[in-house]
Order: structure tokens, then sequence, then C-alpha cells
């Protein structure tokens, strides 16, 4: 247990690395906990607050940042949630367009990515093939391609194509072109009974990666459930995760299998309103750190999915946690008034 003034300081020393993402100086600390402490008192709550494992100190800095246990304490019980304008909600609610059913998973997963620019998850309910709109190819290493498809209900799915030679970002560009000029609007198992002949105008290279879009992308529509992830490149943007490409390659591989974040997410249905793993809480290596914040929508009182966001562990989950919430309840509205108009 903390007492009153370590809580005050541990809250003030998250709140301040939240803002800055600097570690936080016991000089700092006093100044801006609004307390009457001398640094010398700050530094021994500080020694305490570190040697209890909630702040820890890098190698390079005198300051402190917040560790998992640290953010679990404050989401738990320190966290003063800052709740959405009315004006907001009714905005947002909006944009949850009734009359488009079919895009209402993808609406949500753009709202919670546009709101806290992270990536925006929705998982949903079995469906049927969905069929091909528009796909891109991002080149992502010397043999690591990024297929990002969306398909003709809106919905985002990417998958990470390992590739047997290096492409320039121009042939990704070509094969991406012919593709969408070619096949937009059909489903894959049309366009693998049409390719074979059709790819012999191109070269054997642009060929290879054709046919291995098409295994891809077919494997990714014909899931069951279903995830629907946005604003992936927003975590190239975060100061967290920019200057470590290789945890980025992780996070990506996981968007790319999407089996353990449905998994997790199937888990996460299962809660009563919003649940929030940090770091190593949701079990997968590639979120060591980051956090997940997750809650479940229903249909007509009956719970169908779960939608939430990932993004590092040094968020406002004051802010994001709302906006989670609120979107459930939205989405929830607008499936529900869906399916009493149909």
């Amino acid at each position: 247990m903390l007492d009153a003034r370590s809580q005050h300081l541990l809250k003030t020393l998250i709140e301040r690395y939240v803002s800055d993402g600097q570690p936080v100086g016991s000089r700092a600390l006093s100044r801006h906990s609004g307390l009457d402490l001398s640094p010398a008192t700050v530094r021994n709550v500080m020694a305490d607050l570190e040697e209890m494992g909630f702040i820890a100190s890098p190698h390079t800095s005198a300051g402190r940042v917040p560790t998992a246990k640290g953010y679990r304490f404050f989401v738990d019980s320190l966290m003063v949630a800052k709740p959405l304008e009315q004006v907001e909600i009714r905005r947002l609610a909006g944009e949850l367009n009734a009359e488009r059913p079919q895009q209402l998973a993808s609406a949500a997963a753009g709202m919670l990515s546009q709101l806290t620019h992270f990536a925006g998850l929705v998982m949903t309910p079995r469906r049927r093939e969905a069929a091909f709109r528009h796909l891109e190819f991002l080149r992502l290493a010397e043999r690591r391609v990024l297929l990002i498809l969306v398909t003709s209900e809106g919905d985002v799915q990417n998958r990470i194509l390992h590739t047997d030679q290096p492409y320039t970002q121009s042939q990704l560009v070509e094969a991406a072109n012919f593709f969408n000029q070619h096949y937009a609007g059909q489903p894959f198992a049309t366009i693998r009974a049409r390719i074979a002949d059709e790819l012999r105008a191109l070269s054997g290279d642009i060929a290879h990666l054709m046919t291995a879009a098409v295994d891809a992308g077919e494997g990714a529509l014909a899931q069951g459930e279903s995830l629907v992830v946005t604003g992936e490149r927003n975590l190239l943007d975060t100061a967290d995760f920019a200057s470590n490409m290789q945890r980025l390659r992780g996070l990506f591989d996981l968007f790319d299998q999407k089996t353990s974040i449905l998994h997790l997410l199937d888990v996460a249905q299962r809660a009563q309103g919003v649940r929030i793993y940090i770091g190593g809480e949701s079990g997968l290596a590639p979120l060591d750190d980051c956090s997940v914040v997750t809650a479940p929508y229903e249909a007509n009182g009956q719970v169908i999915g779960t939608l939430g966001v990932i993004g590092p562990t040094r968020m406002a989950y004051e802010r994001v946690v709302p906006i989670v919430d609120v979107t459930a309840k939205l989405l929830s509205n607008a499936i529900s008034q869906a399916l009493a108009e149909d």
C-alpha cells in the first residue's frame, strides 16, 4: 500500500511522463506536484517507489519513468477519466451511419484510430467471404512486403508476404495497379480462376508476387471472426516506437497474423466494460511495450464482438478509456438500429 503522498507523486510523475515523454527528475516532480516538498524529500519517495517496482531509472537519465506495475496501479487506483463532451458524442454517433451496416466496423475502427492516434481494432462476428475492392503493397524489408487489403465492405486486412526475391517499391506499385485495374470488386476465388492466363502478360517476378497476394488475400478473407485494423501507420509516428524498427516489425507481424489478437479480443469480450492490458499482461511478446484497451459491443443486448486500440504503454489512459467505452456504446446502438430497420 502507498500512502497518500506517494500516490500523489506517482500520479504526477506518470502524468508528466505521458505528457512530455521524458524521464521525470525530482526537481521537476517537486515543482509540478503542488506539494510543499523539497527535492530531497521527493528523491526519497522516488527511491521507495523504485524499490517497490512502480518506477524505474533509464540508464541515460537521472529521471524516472513508470513501469508496467506503475501504470497498472495508476489505472486501477489513481486515474481520473476525462469523459467526452456530449457535443463530441453526438458528432461521433453521426459518423456511425446505420444505413451502411456493413461498414460500421470499419467506421468504428477508423474512429478509434483518429481519436487516439493509435491502431484501432474491431473484432467482427462471422461473415461471408468479402469481395476485394483495393490493395496496396508496401516494402518493409528486402524480402518482406506488407499487403494491405480493402474489402468491398470497407474492412481493412493486412498480411506480410515473405518473398523469394527483393522487390523495389516501383515494382510493388506496378503490381498493385495491375491488381486494382483488373480485379477490383471480385472475390479472390474468382480472381484465382482468372489469374493464371492473365498473369502471363506480366514478368515472371511480378507474377510470383501476385500469386502470393492471392494466397494471402484469400486466407485473410476466409476466416471466421475477422479483425478490422485501422491506423497501424500511426505507430510509425509514435516516438516510443519510431526508433525501434525491430519492435515495429514484431507489431506488424502480429497485425498480419491476427490469430493472437483475435484470441486476446475474444477473452476481453467476456469482460464487463473496458479492460486494459498493460505490457506483458496481454501474454503476447510483441505487445510487451504496448497497452491494449478494449470493450465489448452488443447487438440488441447480446455481446457480439470487441473493439479497442493498441498503443504504447505511455498513453493518456484517462482520455483513451472513455473513447473506447463511448465508441463501443455507439457501435452497439448503430448495429441494433440497423438490425431493427432490416
